[in-house]
Formats: structure tokens, C-alpha cells, sequence
């Protein structure tokens, strides 16, 4: 054998060469250009990543504004919100009916969404009762269900409490309507 015989035509050596040559800058431009693609996904992604996280106590009124009486009082949830990349500052974000037993300083808060259907819930004071609009759906005072009604569960009750200055504060969480179950959205 020849050294020759071992040797490939000119030919094909260029096209293998032109060949790796051509997949190494592809290589190298792909590495090039995974960075900044990563860092678009990433900012894309952000707010889908963030959790909403815990519920917070936010603060609703002063317990003077609440009725002494037992009757209770709509009063409004405000917080900052974002929606995925807006931001919102002090917005309403819901609404709670809160009561105070008779003669003490305890409150209790429900919240005004039906847990049937998500509609907001009316105090009908002549009925004593609470009434969502949009199904017929009543609950008691307590937030207790009223037969018959299409709710599957009561009206969901929140967290509470007055601290010494007498400021109401509730911890705010919105929860998944139709289901029997109080279960909490994230």
C-alpha cells in the first residue's frame, strides 16, 4: 500500500471541512444568542413565577363604625393589586360584612361573595337575612345557609381581629365559589 491509497480526494476533504466549519459557527451562534433568549423567557415568565402569597390582615374601619347592636356592616377591602405586569394602588378588592357580638368588642367578618356562584351578597335588613341576587341564594346572619338554597356551603367566614387603638383588621383570601369545600385561592 501507497500513501496515496489512504488519502481522500480533494474534494471531499473541503466539503467536510466546509461542513464543520459551517456547524461550528451554528454551535457557537446558538451559545451566543441563549442568553438574551433566557433573559426575554425569564421577563415573560415573571409574573406567572410570583405566588400571590399568604393572606395578610388588612385593615377595614375603626370598631365605632361597627354596630353595637350585632347588626352587620359592609365595608370594603382595600390593598394594592397587580395584575400580572399593572399595579394598582389602594383598590377595592372585595367586601366583607362585619359584625360585633352585642356589648363586647368582638367582631366577626363574612364575606360579601356567594359561595355558590361568586356574585356579592345583599344584607335584606327588613328579612334579617343575607341574599345573593343572582340565584336566590340566603344565608342567615351568622352566614349560615337558609333552605332551600342552590349554595353548596355557608358564607365563608374570615379571620378577625381589633387591636388595641380599636382598628379593624381582617385577613382578606378569596375562595373557589361552587364547591362544598372553603378552599382558599392562591
Amino acid at each position: 500500500m501507497t500513501a496515496e491509497s489512504h488519502q481522500e480526494p480533494a474534494g471531499e476533504k473541503t466539503k467536510r471541512r466546509s461542513f464543520l466549519t459551517g456547524a461550528l459557527a451554528m454551535l457557537c451562534g446558538g451559545l451566543a444568542t441563549l442568553p438574551p433568549f433566557g433573559a426575554a423567557l425569564w421577563a415573560l415568565l415573571d409574573p406567572l413565577r410570583r405566588s400571590s402569597g399568604a393572606a395578610s390582615f388588612l385593615p377595614l374601619t375603626d370598631l365605632t363604625n361597627v354596630p353595637a347592636d350585632g347588626q352587620p356592616r359592609q365595608f370594603p377591602v382595600i390593598a394594592d393589586r397587580v395584575d400580572a405586569w399593572t399595579g394598582f394602588k389602594a383598590e377595592p378588592i372585595g367586601a366583607v360584612y362585619v359584625k360585633r357580638d352585642e356589648g363586647s368588642d368582638r367582631v366577626e367578618a363574612l364575606s360579601a361573595t356567594c359561595p355558590h356562584a361568586g356574585c356579592f351578597v345583599e344584607l335584606d335588613e327588613a328579612a334579617g337575612c343575607f341574599r345573593c341576587p343572582c340565584h336566590n341564594s340566603s344565608f342567615t346572619l351568622d352566614g349560615g345557609i337558609v333552605a332551600p338554597s342552590p349554595s353548596p356551603r355557608s358564607m365563608d367566614s374570615l379571620e378577625c381581629e381589633v387591636s388595641k387603638s380599636g382598628a379593624v383588621s381582617v385577613k382578606w383570601q378569596n375562595f373557589y365559589s361552587g364547591t362544598e369545600e372553603k378552599v382558599a385561592r392562591k
